[in-house]
């Protein structure tokens, strides 16, 4: 139904953004909202529509390679559009697609959701299916920008990326693990920061 749209991103949550496109303020929801920046800048983010007979929802993506792989999950036994969110949220889809290639189940089942029965039926539907997709992988992310103004206490930071982390599926006693090592670096400043660095600890077991 919609392939991309352009607006102004005026609101950022745990779960998703609002675009605004010509007074009409768009729900997205997305792999990690705090990937975004508030600001008056035009920026095109990539949709999809996703009809449920309880429920109609965009998703947006800030690649058409995001995209096109949240295509590809939702289509596998067992990963819903929440799921497939989760999986996407380290905004590395190369990472998910080298894994699914070397059947390495032992990466896929780190995501909220996906045990070893989900993450064979990934590489069992999807191997040697998104080689398409890597090209599309040299469109750029959304860049960090440092925050002008910065609050000096980064606890709001922490605790959205807390709150988006629980809303990809992660649980208190997985994140309990990460959060003091996420306060202690102070090279963190950013929300998107702590989410990124969340995900590597999570991802790395440390």
């Amino acid at each position: 139904m919609y392939d991309y749209l352009k607006g102004q991103v005026t609101r950022i949550t745990p779960e998703y953004v609002v675009l605004e496109l010509q007074g009409i303020g768009y729900q997205l929801f997305t792999p990690n909202p705090f990937a975004f920046r508030k600001s008056e800048e035009i920026i095109q983010v990539y949709t999809h529509f996703h009809v449920r007979e309880d429920i109609q929802q965009l998703m947006g993506f800030a690649t058409l390679a995001q995209r096109e792989l949240f295509r590809k999950l939702i289509l596998v036994s067992g990963i819903g559009p929440k799921g497939a969110l989760a999986i996407l949220a380290s905004g590395e889809p190369t990472h998910v697609i080298q894994a699914i290639e070397r059947e390495d189940e032992t990466f896929l089942v780190k995501f909220p959701g996906v045990g070893k029965k989900t993450a064979r039926q990934m590489i069992l539907d999807l191997k040697g299916k998104l080689h398409d997709l890597m090209d599309l992988e040299q469109i750029e992310f959304v860049d960090d920008e440092p925050t002008l103004f910065a609050d000096s206490s980064t606890d709001h930071e922490l605790e959205e990326a807390m709150l988006a982390l629980t809303a990809l599926g992660y649980s208190e006693r997985e994140l309990s693990k990460v959060r003091p090592k996420l306060k202690d670096n102070k090279e963190l400043q950013t929300t998107d920061e702590f989410m990124k660095k969340a995900l590597q600890l999570l991802f790395s077991g440390k």
